[in-house]
């Protein structure tokens, strides 16, 4: 086989750290993307055995198993609409998902829910709301600017959910992160 999947690649960090190990063990790539690298030539079974051993090291993991992939595509769609902003975070998530893995959206749910116990809804939220921190920490975007990026209805419905994730609203929530930075003049 000359694609590899690979858990718990997140972001450009990752594909460039898989890269840098890739490379180390002179194994030539047509393209890495989140979780899934397409080799040149199909891998021998000990630079598989290599590779698996110095991905392990960093955090991830090569995957073997369909179930398992189809699990790890369906966090890397999400994590790639929400952290890279992408406009599909304005279409139906389930339409995009089907889109993209080529399956049924039930079919996904059902799967995900059961591995992972929780549903594909809530992990998207869950990456909206780490998106909101992220935004909120930077400071550089009002809560109505960050509302309409990741599109929410509105900034109350972005603040209720933020609340019913983190407990915080938006606004102590950045009050507690200002609180914890401290100048560099008094570090």
């Amino acid at each position: 086989m000359k694609s590899l999947f690979i858990k718990n690649m997140v972001c450009n960090r990752c594909i460039m750290m898989v890269h840098n190990e890739l490379n180390k063990l002179d194994l030539k790539v047509k393209s890495i993307n989140l979780g899934e690298v397409v080799f040149e030539k199909v891998p021998s079974s000990e630079d598989k055995r290599k590779l698996g051993d110095s991905l392990i090291s960093l955090g991830f993991e090569i995957i073997d198993d369909k179930k398992s992939r189809i699990i790890e595509n369906i966090k890397n769609t999400i994590i790639d609409i929400v952290h890279q902003q992408n406009s599909e975070i304005k279409k139906n998530l389930s339409v995009v998902l089907s889109s993209r893995l080529k399956l049924d959206y039930n079919y996904l749910s059902n799967l995900f829910s059961e591995i992972e116990g929780i549903t594909i809804e809530k992990y998207f939220i869950a990456q909206r709301i780490e998106k909101v921190k992220e935004m909120l920490v930077y400071d550089e975007l009002s809560l109505s600017e960050i509302a309409f990026l990741l599109n929410y209805s509105s900034v109350a419905y972005l603040s209720n959910q933020f609340k019913k994730v983190t407990g915080l609203t938006p606004s102590h929530f950045k009050r507690i992160r200002e609180v914890k930075r401290k100048p560099l003049d008094d570090v």
